[in-house]
């Protein structure tokens, strides 16, 4: 245990587990505790945690509340999704895209405010606690960083209550128990982990689920919408422009009214374990779609299979907490440039569940109509061709078999 920190940086939710932490922080280390809350789209309402740390003596002006919904959509979701990154093949990342962004801005404050260290709720069995510090070093390497998890001795729940009741830390009736799940939320996403949740077999609990209406229940009318997108981006909904951050709102609002985006998932966390999660990503989940339909008529073959080759790594590096490293940023700026002429319109439908790509359009298409007909006068494309093409690309697939009739021979 550090014994020298005189002033730390605290990602604080103004809930009792890093109500608990700053206390901890306070009485362990002797230390001053500066709050930051990000604003991340999560759904709640952010001014109790400037109360709740004024009640635990912070000073006013090391208490830090930011609005980081615009910056997290257009720097960090956006950027992802042009890559159509996915985790395993289906995870959309939602926890872990924000945790580089609460580590820049707590290392932004940390020089603000002279702080010689930085700390964390994330437990020591998560991947949360390698993103946070990942970032932190990255970004600040001689930063000193405190894991309240990885350093306490409390070992049950009753005891952190314990804790919280000799502090006079106000305990809300809903906190006294064991809670049924650990939820995490932001404007991407919203996940659900353990308790209920972590027999593989059992199906999740509907009360789980917050983001989104149950598919059997959404309506059994088809909603049809048009997305546009610049540069891989996309800039509106229906022909309505709207911000990043606006834009994702409204499609989750979308995908919520017609239960799209649940994910029902064992993954390989980053620590080495497997664990159990339920994810609700609607809006995520329309965007994807969108984002690939108009890809696959703005985007070269040759561009779109490298892409699909890189992706996996790219979508692991941001799972494991490398968004700051080198090489995440050298697929970015591979990604980036694939996207020069992904402008254009998709048209969806939703319907209970599921999202559908129904039509594309852009004025970079490369679906050429004369190449593909299968009307007589096409001009473009003489079927002849194709005689030497296949040819040629038999040619090693007849030697081997010559090769092989020998040798049985």
């Amino acid at each position: 245990m550090q014994k020298d920190i005189k002033r730390v940086v605290l990602a604080y939710s103004g809930g009792l587990d890093t109500s608990i932490i700053l206390k901890w922080l306070q009485t362990t280390y002797g230390c001053e505790v500066v709050t930051f809350t990000a604003d991340l789209g999560q759904g709640e309402e952010l001014e109790p945690a400037r109360k709740k740390a004024e009640l635990m003596g912070i000073k006013p002006e090391h208490i830090f509340i930011e609005d980081l919904r615009e910056e997290f959509v257009r720097d960090y979701v956006f950027p992802m999704f042009r890559a159509n990154a996915q985790y395993e093949g289906v995870y959309l990342l939602g926890t872990s895209i924000a945790r580089p962004l609460i580590a820049k801005k707590q290392i932004e404050i940390a020089r603000k405010v002279g702080a010689d260290a930085v700390s964390h709720g994330a437990t020591g069995k998560g991947n949360d606690q390698v993103r946070f510090e990942l970032g932190y070093y990255a970004l600040e390497p001689d930063i000193k960083v405190i894991a309240p998890w990885r350093e306490w001795d409390f070992k049950s729940r009753e005891a952190l209550i314990a804790f919280a009741e000799a502090h006079q830390i106000p305990i809300a009736k809903d906190k006294r128990g064991e809670a049924p799940f650990s939820v995490d939320a932001n404007l991407l996403h919203s996940s659900s982990e353990g308790k209920v949740l972590e027999d593989p077999w059992v199906e999740p609990p509907e009360y789980v689920h917050m983001r989104t209406i149950s598919p059997e229940d959404a309506p059994d009318v088809v909603t049809e919408i048009t997305v546009d997108f610049e540069k891989g981006d996309a800039v509106a909904i229906n022909c309505e422009k709207l911000s990043p951050a606006a834009l994702l709102t409204k499609l989750n609002e979308l995908g919520r009214a017609n239960g799209i985006g649940r994910l029902d998932l064992v993954e390989n966390r980053f620590v080495g374990m497997k664990s159990r999660g339920v994810y609700e990503t609607p809006g995520g989940t329309i965007l994807l779609e969108a984002h690939r339909g108009i890809e696959s008529i703005t985007l070269d073959r040759g561009a779109a299979h490298l892409k699909d080759e890189l992706m996996p790594k790219y979508a692991e590096l941001i799972y494991n907490g490398f968004w700051f490293s080198p090489e995440r940023e050298m697929l970015q700026a591979l990604i980036d440039k694939s996207q020069q002429f992904v402008t254009g319109r998709v048209r969806l439908k939703l319907y209970k569940g599921n999202v559908r790509v129904v039509g594309r359009q852009s004025p970079f298409s490369l679906y050429d109509q004369d190449l593909v007909t299968f009307e007589e006068g096409a001009v473009a494309y003489d079927h002849r061709d194709a005689a030497g093409f296949i040819k040629l690309n038999a040619l090693r697939l007849r030697t081997l078999g010559k090769r092989d009739r020998r040798s049985k021979g």
